[in-house]
């Protein structure tokens, strides 16, 4: 697959253009305005063949279908659209991945949505509510859109690695709160591989899952490579702080961009800009869990709604505009899924914003390049004292949401599966490692905690718990591969018997003092 990737025409040439012309801006970094850079975050929990509709596997196809294909064929038709920092975690390209779920996902368009909208379609138009039905037969649009994907060789996975710059941990652990510094190797180490065998490179951008950083994290972070990172630190220096417009570089030399909330909470807040009365409302539901309705109670018009994107991306790049009038990076982390499924206009809204940036004057930089440039100027200073604590983006912005009262018992199970499979050594099959990249997931608390899911994130969590003791217990009893999940395993060599004593009392000394204290 490297191969194919290497070889694709135009990806190589895409990489030099987008270098370029950062770097030409990036060159006059404070002397002069500033610039923009947008991380997309894409990531899916561990879904694919667990459970179908309304909490599973579903999930991928709604994301292909409204969020990433949108998204690939934005990066595939514009140049300037390479200055988009692209994040894929490798769970996600693993699911993407997996046997079968061409076909999958075939039958989901052809089957599951013709006949869900068809049928609320011909009950609208019975009813005498034609808007609603002509709002249906143009959501439907979306998904037909996306046909011609499905039988696309490379797949939805191909689309986006084409374009994937940055990775993240094996599973999307919250790195802080892994207990062990082999198990939180074993996460970086795969990641890392994983990413550089599907797409033949990487420059070091890694997405530290949910922005859970800790300085305790720094060696293992420079260790595996990483050499740029976006840190939630809004807490840490104040929202709107001018602090926030620097890199900064952590005790091991990684550096880490800020995101910017004074700039991020315009379009990713409560009552942001896609509450706006032209949106698709998704909230109000018909039978089939289908939304043809707007913000304002109105029927969907696809027209008004663009009209209310482009506005949208013009208010935004001007507010980026002045940000950054004195110089500076505005770093804006968004998760892909949010651009298209919660958003449906938000890939309309991203396009704009390229559209203004261009005519306002508003460079927008890849993340990567904007941190080399920052480094080669000498830019990037030591993290400021009240900022070496643990920060995340979560609500609030601790660890609370993967380690509070509500989740502390998937945190505790979860620490002691590690220290177990840890202490086990070489009789820690590949196999039992997948079974613990499937736990230490921060998807199964985040559910939990937001209550979105019913009892699925505890079935989950609770059935690859009682997979990995059992493995444990009979090393091999289980055959190595669990579906499609880290078929690149890094990272689990035989570990010594100090170490591993180490391991525990880090343990203790780190997670004792947060798990169930939120």
């Amino acid at each position: 697959m490297t191969g194919d990737v290497a070889a694709r025409p135009g990806a190589d040439d895409g990489r030099r253009d987008r270098t370029d012309g950062a770097a030409d801006g990036a060159s006059r970094g404070s002397r002069g305005p500033g610039a923009l850079a947008i991380v997309l975050h894409t990531h899916l929990p561990y879904v694919e063949g667990f459970d179908t509709w309304p909490f599973g596997e579903e999930w991928l196809w709604e994301a292909a279908a409204t969020c990433y294909l949108p998204l690939v064929d934005l990066l595939d038709r514009r140049p300037d659209a390479r200055a988009l920092t692209l994040s894929v975690t490798p769970v996600l390209a693993d699911q993407l991945r997996g046997p079968g779920v061409a076909e999958r996902f075939r039958a989901f368009l052809d089957d599951t949505r013709e006949d869900v909208y068809a049928r609320e379609i011909e009950g609208f138009r019975a009813g005498g509510h034609e808007d609603e039905a002509r709002a249906l037969v143009e959501l439907l649009e979306h998904y037909r859109a996306a046909r011609p994907a499905a039988d696309d060789d490379e797949g939805i996975a191909g689309g986006l690695l084409r374009h994937a710059a940055w990775t993240s941990s094996a599973t999307h652990a919250v790195l802080p709160l892994v207990a062990t510094p082999e198990a939180l190797r074993v996460q970086l180490a795969t990641g890392t591989a994983s990413h550089h065998d599907r797409t033949g490179r990487w420059d070091g951008g890694l997405w530290l899952p949910e922005c859970a950083y800790d300085p305790a994290l720094d060696g293992a972070l420079a260790g595996a490579g990483v050499r740029a990172a976006c840190v939630d630190l809004t807490d840490h220096l104040g929202h709107g702080d001018p602090r926030h417009l620097r890199p900064w570089a952590t005790g091991a030399g990684t550096t880490l961009l800020p995101i910017d909330r004074a700039l991020m909470d315009l379009v990713w807040s409560d009552g942001a800009m896609p509450a706006a009365a032209a949106y698709r409302d998704t909230h109000r539901r018909t039978t089939f869990h289908l939304q043809p309705w707007s913000n304002d109670g109105r029927a969907w018009d696809p027209g008004r709604a663009l009209a209310q994107a482009r506005e949208d991306a013009a208010a935004f790049v001007r507010a980026a505009v002045a940000r950054v009038a004195d110089g500076g990076l505005a770093v804006v982390a968004l998760d892909t899924e949010f651009l298209g499924h919660w958003w449906l206009e938000g890939p309309w809204w991203l396009e704009a914003v390229l559209d203004e940036a261009a005519r306002q004057g508003l460079r927008i930089v890849h993340a990567d390049d904007a941190a080399a440039a920052a480094r080669a100027r000498g830019e990037v200073a030591p993290l400021p004292p009240e900022a070496r604590r643990t920060s995340t983006w979560g609500t609030p912005r601790d660890l609370s949401t993967w380690s509070g009262r509500r989740v502390a018992d998937l945190a505790w199970e979860t620490r002691a599966l590690e220290l177990d499979v840890v202490a086990a050594g070489p009789a820690a099959t590949e196999r039992a490692w997948r079974e613990l990249l499937a736990v230490q997931s921060s998807d199964w608390a985040f559910l939990r905690t937001r209550g979105t899911a019913g009892d699925y994130p505890t079935r989950r969590f609770d059935g690859h718990a009682v997979a990995l003791r059992r493995e444990l217990a009979t090393p091999g009893g289980l055959v190595p591969d669990l579906r499609g999940l880290a078929p690149r395993l890094a990272g689990t060599a035989a570990q010594s018997p100090a170490s591993r004593y180490r391991a525990a009392a880090r343990s203790r000394s780190t997670l004792w003092s947060t798990i169930g204290s939120g």
